[in-house]
Order: C-alpha cells, then structure tokens, then sequence
C-alpha cells in the first residue's frame, strides 16, 4: 500500500473515493478475444455499484502474452487500458526495493543482517537494532512516517511538493519503535524507504541509479521509472477517485518522492510482468539468497491478497485454491495492483485497477476483487 497518503485533506477524500459508482461500458478485448469467465468477471467487476472504470489482466505464459481487460483507463476519451500504457503501481515498488537490496546482499555489498545503526547512524538511536531483514519482512517496528500528522499536514499543504528521501522518515523520529525489532509483523512505509536509503549508504549511488543498474536493465524494462514529480508519462492508464461528490483524475493527485522506494514507481503492465516473473521466480538470485527471500511468516499485503497471505523478504507468498504464487500487491491515489509469478518464474500475471479499492474504503469490493484474482491465479497455474 502506499495508498493511505492520510493528510488533513485528503482524509476524506480517500474514504469518499469509491462512493460513487465509476460503471463504464467494458472495453475490447485484445486479440486473441477472450470470452472466458474471467472476461465476464471482469466486466461484471467494473459495472459493480462503486466499481473501478476499468480494469486490465495481463498473462505471460512462456513468452506468450494474453490481456484480459474491462472498462476503460480514460472516461474522457473511453480508450481502454493497454498493456503497454504506463500506471502508478503501488506498494508493488516495495518488490523492487526489494530487488535492489537482494541483489547488493549477493554481491556481498550489504548482509541481511546490517543495522541501522550502522547504515543509517544519523536515524534515530532508539532504532539502531532494526536489521536489512526486518525491515523487508515488515517485522521492524518502525512508526509509519506517512501516518505522522506532520507528514499529512505538509503534503495537504501541498500535494506536489518533491520530498528528499533522507527526509521522510524524520516525520516519525521522534516516535519510539512499536515493538521490539522481530517479535511482530506490521506493515510500514518507513520499511522501504529505511531499505532504500540503505542500499545508497552502502553503494554510495543513489537509489535510482540502483533501479537502473539492478533491475531494470538486467530485466529489459524499458517504460518503468521511479520519478521525483506528480507528471505521467503518456498514454498512461487515468487513475479516478471521488472527490467532490464527483468521479475525478487523480493520476497526479501527488508526488511521487511521497512515497519513493515504498510506492513511488511508475510502470507498465507489460514491464510489471516481466518483473515480477524474474523476481519471483528461481533465477534472478543466488540460492542461499533466495531462501532467505522466501522465509514467510504470517502477515498480509495492504491490502489483502488471494488467498493466504504470507510475508517473505519483499516479497509475498499467496496460497490459493489452485496452487501457489509470488508477488505482491499495492494501492494508492487511483489504482490497485497485484503482480504474482508461479514459483518457478515460467509464469506471471498482473491485475491492475485504476481506482482505490482497500477494505477501509470498500471492503465487499475487496473481497469481490481478491475473488477475481483468485481466480486469475487459477487460469494462470492451469495447464
């Protein structure tokens, strides 16, 4: 989640924001057409009283690609999502963060076992115990800084105001840690964001550079960045929320340095995919690394995933009713993620919304979309 940018303002706005219905005529399927039931979940989903105005699946299956999808990604001009149309993804950047730290952890650079005291020295002493480890697997403690009032008041002051990352987690510094580093799970902002300043304490290279470097170009993403502004790169897939009584874009509603390694990046369902199969699946980190990545313990995405949910090292495991998958998802000002690969990365999927659907907000169009996801899972693991 990063979707819970709780400011003075936008508080109400973000409870608001799938009241009114946002139904939309479904939108063409990409060839090959598929009429499946997932199709028709689809179009029911968008149509439903307070459902998103679109809704995009995107499958690859061995280099094949498949797109389901319902509704539109911009009201104004009823074009329908694409797979290739950027979007703001979410709490799924948590994933990335995640693959940069992995990454250095294998190259020896950083151990999962590195403070904060040690990397971070200028954070708050009371903190110094938190390790590499917890802070991926959210068993840190840390305050979240985006639920600081400090923290609303500024960005309601300013929506767009451009954050340096070494200055979002002094909002919660002079709060002590919520439990004892490793005894407890809780989701977190301050997580990632700890987790990216770390891997630039360690490197000496900013974290942007660490995505390029790490990710995006060892993946072959070519439409996916972590920008510092509130702009989109077009065509992008139009994010929408309630505001006012009425349906509005709230594609730029904020700036992306808000969130930063926690929920600032921007993609594109068909690089998220290639993401998500690389990262989840068995190839992308040395063995002694990826069982450490995928030491689960209990502990939900924000929001909720299919199925179970269990919490690994930024990463999540979701046990369904046909089989199993790694991902994670996400949501924030005008969109849902979840982005999920079958265990041995020969198979992924991306289910992208573009509106804010959480449990605080709409918590029957949760359930009813973590069913449509499950279901997804399904057809992906079918053979």
């Amino acid at each position: 989640m990063f979707g819970h940018l709780r400011t003075a303002a936008t508080c109400a706005a973000v409870a608001g924001m799938l009241a009114l219905s946002a139904a939309t005529a479904a939108g063409a399927t990409n060839s090959p057409v598929h009429r499946s039931g997932l199709q028709q979940e689809l179009e029911a989903f968008v149509h439903e009283q307070g459902g998103p105005p679109g809704v995009i699946v995107t499958f690859e299956r061995r280099g094949a690609t498949s797109v389901y999808r319902a509704g539109v990604a911009d009201i104004a001009t009823r074009q329908p999502p694409r797979a290739r149309d950027a979007m703001r993804i979410a709490s799924v950047a948590k994933a990335f963060s995640g693959a940069v730290a992995l990454s250095l952890v294998a190259r020896g650079t950083l151990s999962l076992d590195d403070t904060i005291a040690h990397r971070l020295p200028t954070l708050p002493a009371a903190w110094g115990a938190v390790t590499l480890r917890e802070l991926l697997q959210h068993t840190s403690g840390l305050p979240d800084y985006s639920g600081t009032s400090a923290f609303r008041e500024e960005l309601a002051a300013d929506p767009h105001h451009v954050f340096a990352p070494e200055d979002l987690l002094p909002f919660a510094a002079s709060q002590p840690l919520l439990f004892p580093p490793g005894t407890r799970y809780q989701y977190s902002n301050s997580d990632n964001v700890a987790v990216g300043l770390m891997a630039q304490a360690a490197t000496g290279r900013p974290y942007e550079q660490l995505l390029s470097s790490l990710v995006y170009r060892r993946i072959g993403l070519s439409k996916t960045s972590l920008p510092t502004g509130f702009d989109m790169p077009k065509p992008y897939i139009h994010g929408y929320g309630v505001r006012d009584g009425r349906l509005q874009d709230v594609s730029t509603e904020f700036s992306a340095s808000a969130s930063w390694a926690s929920g600032g990046i921007v993609s594109t369902p068909k690089d998220l995919n290639a993401f998500i199969e690389a990262y989840g699946g068995p190839k992308y980190l040395p063995d002694r690394v990826r069982q450490a990545q995928l030491a689960f313990i209990d502990g939900s995405s924000e929001p909720a995933g299919p199925g179970t949910n269990a919490a690994g090292l930024g990463i999540f495991r979701y046990v369904t009713r046909c089989g199993t998958v790694y991902g994670h998802t996400g949501n924030t000002s005008g969109y849902t993620q979840f982005a999920a690969a079958s265990p041995d990365g020969k198979r992924s999927m991306t289910f992208s919304v573009n509106a804010q659907i959480t449990k605080t907000t709409n918590a029957p169009l949760l359930a009813r979309m973590r069913d449509i996801e499950e279901d997804a899972v399904c057809q992906l693991l079918s053979r």
